[in-house]
């Protein structure tokens, strides 16, 4: 997991709270091409982005889980996910695993063919890859289903 330096901070935006951080690091990968909903994450604590590299950390309270109806995959996100952003790539993600079959295996690239065109594609570090279309991460449809789980 690539540690956040003293060094990498004094080059970041940094912000702290839950609501900034959600809108900063939806923001910016909205801005890069991915749908605002691909990083579910709750209770952010802190948030960091160095522009001149693409480096980003996000920080929660604690570990957490999402199931993206539409896929049918259960994601976990540690307290600390780090990556470097580019436009249409994400490289170097620690802190995320998908559940395929019965084990979680980590995912550490996530590209893009642009929001318009709907495919987001999550690779492994041994190579292997999956794709989906890009409306199973639309951040309001996740917001609705998760509304009708709780009035269950």
């Amino acid at each position: 997991m690539a540690l956040v330096t003293e060094e990498l901070r004094a080059k970041a935006e940094i912000y702290h709270g839950n609501d900034i951080c959600q809108e900063k690091f939806k923001f910016l990968f909205q801005e890069m091409g991915f749908p605002r909903g691909l990083l579910p994450l709750k209770e952010l604590v802190e948030c960091g982005y160095v522009e001149e590299t693409g480096f980003v950390w996000l920080k929660q309270k604690s570990k957490s889980e999402h199931y993206f109806e539409k896929i049918g995959k259960n994601v976990t996100y540690a307290p600390e996910i780090t990556a470097y952003v580019e436009k249409l790539k994400i490289t170097k993600l620690t802190g995320v695993k998908s559940k395929e079959l019965l084990i979680w295996v980590t995912v550490n690239e996530i590209h893009a063919n642009g929001l318009a065109d709907g495919k987001v594609v999550f690779k492994t570090p041994t190579g292997l890859s999956r794709s989906f279309p890009s409306t199973a991460f639309d951040e309001e449809k996740q917001e609705e289903e998760e509304e009708k789980k709780e009035e269950k």
